[in-house]
Parts: structure tokens; sequence; C-alpha cells
């Protein structure tokens, strides 16, 4: 008698207990619900608001509120999946997120703002700023950088690969530019012991190209504004693949004339570094037969993979 009774306190007990977390799961959700509600004008506003003021005044507004909304204990679950014109991507393992956003202030003037948000063990708050740095910054594919002087972009995917026992994330980006040309990039992130995002670093080789140039930190691509290149990972070949590019009108020297022209170079990740290929494919495509990928539309921008 005294086991069935201690049965029925044990499984009341646990019934309570479950029960006492589930209404604390909904208050949690409520609050991020109310916190998401609140900052979707906002962030609409960053890109769609007509004057240059208005949206630099939304993105402070937001930038302020989206902190005391991932301030919420275990936010890190919290998808905030209605904010459309913000970029927030999980990495593969769950270790981390990053939001990139951007505020446009003329035709040639492109602000990228973000933050990398750390999966902590007890659900507080590990926010690390990403501090757009890129104007005061020269030869970008070859030097290292911390959030603090951030090559900025809005990311559109992440990777995740290992070398030695340590985890490299790889960093798709898009970058506006200017009026006239559109930049992609690829990036390696990693932490140092201190946990701190570092951004670049001798990653991306072209030892075996007929003629070998110095490892990057970064690979750019630059292309006219209306020229739609592209960066992805092809997970069946498990190679990064991007459209080789040409000047339309014989003028190597300027980025806005370069197009694509068929062909397709790549990397492939060996020995912890994105080796080059040459040639992915050993014919050329013709118009209209590229593997482009469905777009993904937020906003005024195009995430064209």
């Amino acid at each position: 008698m005294k086991h069935i009774r201690k049965y029925i306190y044990l499984f009341v007990l646990n019934l309570i207990v479950i029960s006492m977390q589930a209404q604390s799961s909904g208050k949690s959700f409520s609050a991020f619900k109310q916190h998401e509600d609140s900052m979707k004008t906002y962030a609409f506003n960053i890109v769609n608001a007509r004057e240059a003021a208005d949206r630099f005044r939304s993105d402070s507004i937001f930038t302020k509120m989206l902190v005391r909304a991932l301030k919420e204990p275990h936010s890190f679950y919290y998808p905030f999946d209605s904010l459309q014109t913000i970029s927030r991507l999980y990495a593969p393992d769950s270790s981390f997120r990053i939001f990139t956003w951007q505020v446009v202030k003329d035709e040639n003037t492109f602000r990228r703002h973000g933050a990398i948000q750390i999966n902590t063990k007890d659900g507080s708050l590990q926010l690390y700023p990403l501090l757009d740095k890129t104007p005061l910054l020269t030869n970008t594919d070859h030097i290292t950088t911390t959030n603090m002087n951030w090559v900025g972009a809005i990311y559109y995917r992440i990777l995740e690969n290992n070398y030695n026992g340590k985890k490299y994330y790889t960093l798709f980006g898009y970058d506006e530019n200017n009026i006239r040309s559109t930049k992609k990039r690829i990036e390696v992130l990693h932490f140092d012991e201190q946990g701190r995002p570092v951004f670049g670093g001798p990653f991306f080789s072209f030892a075996k190209d007929q003629v070998p140039k110095p490892v990057q930190t970064r690979f750019t691509i630059e292309y006219k504004k209306e020229g739609n290149a592209s960066i992805r990972y092809d997970d069946e070949m498990k190679m990064i693949i991007y459209d080789h590019l040409i000047s339309e009108n014989n003028q190597p020297e300027k980025k806005y004339t370069y197009i694509p022209d068929g062909d397709y170079e790549g990397f492939k990740w060996e020995n912890g570094k994105w080796l080059h290929v040459d040639k992915v494919f050993t014919y050329k495509l013709q118009d209209g037969q590229a593997p482009v990928e469905k777009p993904l539309k937020e906003g005024k921008f195009d995430f064209r993979q």
C-alpha cells in the first residue's frame, strides 16, 4: 500500500512539474511574440522607408528592441520568423546564430549591421555586435578581422567544416556595394581560445592553379548590378560553385562591367582550406542552362545564391 501511495505521489508531482514547465514555456513564447510584433514595423522600415533619416531612425530603434528581446532567457531558440528584412541564420551545429541586415543611405552608401548570438547552456545572453568598418578597410581579401572591424555583408548561408578537431564556419555574404556593382563573398569564421569571433584567415588556396596565387583570407566576386552572378554550395558535389566573370566590353579594370560567361569555378574543402577548382564542368553551359537556385527575397533585397 505504501508503494502505491508513493507511486501516486510521484506521478502527481511529475504532472505538477510538467504543468509548471508548460506554463513557463507558454509565458516565454508570449513574451517573445510581443517583442517580435513590436519590432516588425521598424524592421520593415529599415529597408522600405522613403527617407534616409527614417531608415536610420528605424534601425536604431530596432537594434535596441532586438537586444532587449534577446536578453529574455533562452531567446536563442526563438526564430523571429516574421522579421522578413532581417537575415537570421543558425550555424549547422546550433552553437550560434547570426543576424544581419542593411541600411541604405543613398545609391552609393550601404551600411550593414548585425550580431552573433552564442548558444549558452544557462540560456543567458552572450552577444557579439558586428560593426561594419568596410569603408575604412583596404585589401579585404587579405586581412583577418574581428566583430569590431567587420567586413559587412548580409549572410545567406553557413557551412560547417572540421579540421584537426576545430570547427570552421564558412559564411556566404551579399554586399550591394554601390549603384554600379554588387559583391558576393565567402569567408571563414572561427572562434579563438576566449570564444571571440574571428573572420578570415589563410583558407582560400590557389596552389593547384596553372599560375598559383597567394592564399587569401576571403574570396570576393564583383559584377555589374544586373549581372546576377552567384556563389552557392552544391550539396551533392560538396563544392562551392561560382560564376566565372568577364568584362562585357573588354574593360577588365572596371568591375562594374563584369558578367557571367557560362563557365563555373569552385572551391573544395581539403586539409583545412578551400582549394580553388579552376573549371568545375568540362563543358560550357548555354544561356538559360545555368543552375540558379530559387532566390530568397526579403524586402527590396534579392539574396540570389
